[in-house]
């Protein structure tokens, strides 16, 4: 009877638990074999996804979410923002068709006014913006919804000027003037400055082995910022640092960064470097592994940005080289393109008893790479490694699954010890059977 009230108490506390408040998803429309919005509403409510941004404001879409509790960004387009910028009464009208019949039952947190507005260089719609902006807040705040709905602007990576070395992150002369009043426009009104990095066409550019490494949040040697010191050890952290960098250089590093868009293709032309299934599965994978330890980024540690991945499906209708169409997290039929651990479906220790003492060990057949990576992670996360260092306790056997075992038991033991905590890209489980041998002592902990 104990046993079956630690399970539920486990069930229980892990649906409460499983869904992460930074990890979102783009929801693109330019296809034409989507699933019904209401049946991508169920899929959303089967995983730990809780934000998801749209491009528009379609409204089947909106109430299709109502009453899931996911938070859902909409968006006015970038033709939308000469009328918005010249009249109030639109802004007004704006939220009026777009909010008002929807909220609170459809969870509306966050508005964008444009996409990547400033790279266009169009010299109006950059003069325009702001004032858009600050429009479609007016209204919002006349709507008595000021302090639940925000408004933001998404920018490409293209608006910094210079990224390596992160620290020294700035942002392009010719964008500072209509830069400066956007972001006090955010910290007036604690928005968050939402940007696009993609460690994909960072890949690109840089087709080497150990930057493919680097992008996938694998095994690397690492890369030290030559200013501050910091070694990065994944081109994530090195890229939002950037973002910081060059926030801070402005005078607003208290401006929160959020990511609008990230991911990587699982498909693309024979041409292209990088894309295929392994990869878009390692990135996203590890991507989420990494915004759920909490470890946060060298410059802003202990929190993860709120990330949105792209995308819940492909978009067939996508112009441009076969990877645009190749982003997808699921199918139309529903099914996963491929796994990254974001299904609610959970695998439990039901044999455990409510005050057993468990570990966190790697499951049989993963690759020494995928061990590696996780050793790394593990021991680069401030923990102490030096019994698998040479003549520490735990450092015989001298082979990578040992000490990765080891690490990834000794994280899990110093974290919160959610099951996440016990994933590393699902290649680790929870168990009961003590994995300490000879003078090599495992720490342990309850649950």
């Amino acid at each position: 009877m104990a046993t079956f009230f630690f399970f539920l108490s486990f069930l229980i506390f892990f649906h409460s638990s499983s869904a992460e408040p930074f990890i979102g998803v783009n929801y693109g429309q330019v296809a034409d074999n989507l699933p019904p919005p209401l049946a991508t509403a169920e899929l959303l409510k089967s995983t730990s996804i809780e934000k998801v941004r749209l491009y528009g404001a379609d409204p089947a879409i909106i109430k299709a979410l109502a009453n899931t509790e996911i938070g859902i960004v909409i968006g006015a387009a970038n033709g939308d923002i000469p009328s918005l910028a010249s009249d109030p009464n639109s802004a007004v009208q704006w939220v009026n068709s777009n909010v008002l019949p929807f909220y609170p039952d459809s969870k509306i947190i966050l508005v964008t006014v444009g996409n990547e507005v400033l790279t266009t260089n169009d010299p109006n719609l950059m003069c325009q913006l702001l004032p858009a902006m600050q429009n479609m807040q007016n209204a919002i705040n006349g709507a008595l919804l000021g302090g639940k709905l925000k408004v933001s602007t998404v920018h490409s990576m293209a608006v910094l000027g210079q990224s390596d070395p992160p620290s020294s992150g700035f942002f392009r002369p010719s964008y500072e003037p209509a830069l400066r009043g956007l972001l006090r426009f955010h910290r007036d009104n604690g928005c968050p400055f939402a940007i696009n990095p993609y460690p994909f066409f960072a890949y690109q550019s840089d087709p080497r082995p150990e930057t493919l490494a680097f992008c996938l949040f694998q095994s690397n040697a690492g890369r030290v910022d030559w200013v501050s010191g910091i070694k990065y050890m994944n081109m994530f952290d090195a890229q939002v640092d950037a973002v910081h960098s060059a926030l801070s250089d402005m005078g607003f590093k208290d401006v929160e960064i959020m990511v609008a868009e990230t991911g990587w293709p699982y498909r693309g032309d024979s041409n292209e470097v990088g894309p295929n299934i392994e990869n878009a599965k390692a990135y996203n994978g590890n991507l989420i592994a990494h915004l759920k330890s909490m470890a946060g980024t060298p410059l802003m540690p202990g929190k993860s940005v709120d990330t949105y991945l792209f995308a819940i499906y492909d978009e067939d209708l996508k112009a441009g080289p076969g990877s645009e169409r190749a982003f997808g997290l699921y199918k139309p039929d529903l099914s996963m393109t491929y796994d990254v651990g974001i299904s609610n479906s959970y695998p439990t220790p039901p044999t455990l008893k409510p005050t057993a003492t468990i570990w966190c060990v790697p499951k049989a057949g993963i690759s020494d790479a995928q061990l590696q990576s996780s050793l790394d992670y593990a021991c680069g996360q401030g923990i102490n490694c030096s019994p698998i260092q040479p003549g520490g306790a735990c450092f015989e056997p001298n082979t990578i699954a040992s000490h990765a075992a080891y690490a990834m038991n000794l994280y899990y033991q110093n974290s919160a010890k959610n099951p996440w905590n016990c994933d590393f890209s699902q290649t680790a489980s929870l168990t009961s059977q003590n994995p300490s041998y000879n003078k090599c002592i495992y720490p342990g902990g309850s649950t």
